[in-house]
């Protein structure tokens, strides 16, 4: 009888783990783990609660890392690999760049809607933009030197990366998320997900041009861009989906099956991939061609809530931030890519 019954708990703990992993990540198994090759990982030891978006000094190698949880921006040495500062009393540090021909980095603050300027040696503060409210992710148009942040319960500030002074202001029907600028077609794509749509911005007039809605699937965070035929890259959490757009209709050019819960996205133009971070701790990576045709080819497990993520395409590396959990620490995790 206790044979009986130790094998019944044996059998139902295996259905139980079998169960788990296979309806992870839309029921798709572990696969691909070739296309990134771990390289190393950096320990945030001080590093509480959730890491937001990331940027890199390219000359330095050194990685800027919003840590909202923290209130600090960590700044990690990637060719040492260590911690060789950190920004405290933070509000909810979320979006951050890095600005070269200042030598700054720019803090957009979720809590108080304030983004601080920085020098990055001696990390010295020297300016200040208030914008109204929970000030979000950034971009930096780095030729005609403008700063844009998401920011509110629907705005996009423009900020001049010399005068620290906002110029502009772009007004949204509900928060932005992920946004990103198409040079080329001199067009801001940006998502809103309250709103159910992608907004088109014109620079030039700080106005929305074209709005491109769509009910299912919701919840459209990570964006990114192929700036050369003009396709948009839109992650959706609601049901996880990697939806690819035309850049000039807005039309829909196929649509796939993606990890939950993320937050970052990015196109590399060099080997037409696409890379996924997500919450529910796996990275997708999806081979996109001149057909049209956008197929997964990897599906690589992290860690739960390891969702943001950056793409170097210079390093040819893919680094992910994974928060402290269940006795382990914050750490950056460093991939190489194929």
């Amino acid at each position: 009888m206790m044979f009986a019954v130790m094998k019944a708990y044996i059998l139902l703990l295996i259905w139980l783990l079998f169960f788990n992993c296979m309806s992870s990540c839309n029921g798709q198994p572990v696969f691909g783990d070739s296309l990134l090759h771990l390289d190393k990982t950096i320990v945030l030891k001080d590093v509480k609660g959730r890491i937001d978006h990331l940027d890199v000094n390219l000359q330095d190698q050194v990685l800027y890392v919003a840590a909202l949880g923290n209130n600090t921006v960590e700044a990690v040495d990637l060719r040492n690999n260590k911690v060789i500062g950190s920004i405290k009393n933070m509000d909810e540090p979320q979006g951050i760049c890095y600005i070269p021909q200042q030598h700054e980095i720019l803090i957009a603050n979720g809590g108080n809607g304030e983004c601080y300027f920085y020098n990055v040696h001696g990390f010295k503060k020297v300016a200040t933009v208030s914008l109204k409210s929970d000030a979000d992710d950034v971009r930096y148009d780095e030729e005609k030197g403008k700063i844009y942040v998401g920011y509110g319960s629907g705005g996009i500030a423009v900020l001049d990366a010399n005068t620290h002074q906002q110029t502009g202001d772009v007004k949204l029907p509900g928060h932005p998320e992920s946004f990103q600028i198409d040079s080329k077609l001199q067009l801001l794509f940006v998502n809103i997900p309250d709103a159910h749509m992608v907004a088109v911005i014109d620079p030039v007039q700080l106005k929305v041009i074209n709005q491109w809605v769509r009910q299912s699937p919701a919840a459209n965070f990570p964006m990114a861009i192929d700036g050369v035929r003009q396709h948009i890259f839109i992650g959706y959490r609601h049901p996880p989906k990697l939806i690819v757009m035309d850049g000039k209709s807005g039309q829909q050019i196929v649509a796939a099956s993606m990890v939950g819960d993320a937050d970052d996205l990015y196109f590399d133009g060099e080997s037409e991939r696409i890379y996924v971070s997500g919450g529910d701790g796996y990275i997708s990576v999806f081979q996109f061609d001149t057909l049209n045709t956008c197929k997964q080819i990897a599906n690589i497990a992290t860690s739960a809530g390891a969702r943001t993520s950056l793409f170097i395409p210079q390093l040819k590396a893919f680094i992910l931030a994974a928060r402290a959990a269940s006795g382990e620490p914050a750490k950056i995790i460093v991939y190489k890519t194929e």
